[in-house]
């Protein structure tokens, strides 16, 4: 068999043990982040995804990032520059909840949104400053239009 391309990455969004009950949401993020690969500008091997709680969120980013207290997505490449990505990202539901309450969607497509952020991390986007900011979540945008769903991050800021 030939090497993987963005068209057959293995894609896997798993559910930490408390959120079970959000096995509908989860599904939908796994279908939706495929189509949203299909997009992306680099080759995608694999992505595994992991939703957790702010507990587990805080001890992460305290751990890697030697950063206190939660955030919404860390990203953990597995692959060299050059190499078709390799990811495991950690997204947190409880900072997904309060940002899609504060956008006016649901829960799901925030957690799309964080998930492929951090695919994105892994093909050269940033978002330290306010130029890279801005670039990556138009790129964000931009895939999330093509695949039908139209503007997530920056819904509330349209015209």
């Amino acid at each position: 068999m030939g090497s993987m391309t963005a068209m057959d990455p293995v894609i896997e969004v798993r559910l930490d043990a408390p959120l079970k009950r959000l096995e509908a949401e989860r599904a939908w993020v796994q279908d939706r982040l495929s189509a949203c690969l299909a997009h992306v500008p680099v080759p995608v091997a694999r992505v595994t995804v992991e939703v957790i709680d702010d507990h587990r969120m805080t001890a992460l980013h305290e751990r890697f990032s030697n950063v206190p207290g939660t955030t919404d997505v860390l990203t953990f490449p597995a692959s060299g520059p050059g190499e078709p990505v390799e990811v495991d990202i950690a997204i947190c539901v409880d900072e997904a909840a309060r940002q899609a309450t504060t956008r006016g969607h649901e829960l799901r497509r925030e957690l799309l949104l964080y998930a492929l952020h951090g695919v994105l991390h892994c093909t050269g986007f940033d978002d330290r400053t306010p130029a890279e900011h801005a670039r990556m979540h138009a790129e964000e945008d931009r895939i999330l239009q093509a695949i039908g769903l139209g503007v997530v991050y920056a819904r509330g800021e349209q015209p």
